[in-house]
């Protein structure tokens, strides 16, 4: 059985047992979260949401939060003298999906 949520403006196929990175929820580690916004479940029948599924919901628990690799954004215009240099590190929260409900 899978699902297919939606958090932090992004969707993931989950299926139980997973673990995956999604954007920053601001949980403790050991916390549990639920997903209400299920787009569809698969499995044996297959159940698609207009736009979420009814009753719906996937339980996981925070493993623990982190910052991505930094990713360095140069910025460079010729024969002007400009150039700028800035790094970003993006904010995830590590979750195991526990249950699918619905």
């Amino acid at each position: 059985m899978y699902a297919i949520i939606s958090t932090g403006g992004k969707q993931y196929k989950v299926s139980e047992g997973d673990v995956l990175k999604v954007e920053k929820l601001g949980a403790a580690e050991g916390e549990k979260v639920t997903f209400d916004q299920v787009l569809a479940i698969g499995g044996d029948d297959f159940k698609a949401g207009a736009p979420t599924v009814a009753g719906a919901s996937v339980e996981a628990s925070v493993v623990k939060e982190g910052r991505a690799k930094k990713v360095i954004v140069y910025k460079y215009k010729p024969k002007k003298g400009y150039h700028k240099k800035n790094g970003h590190r993006q904010s995830y929260t590590q979750v195991k999906i526990e249950k699918i409900n619905g």
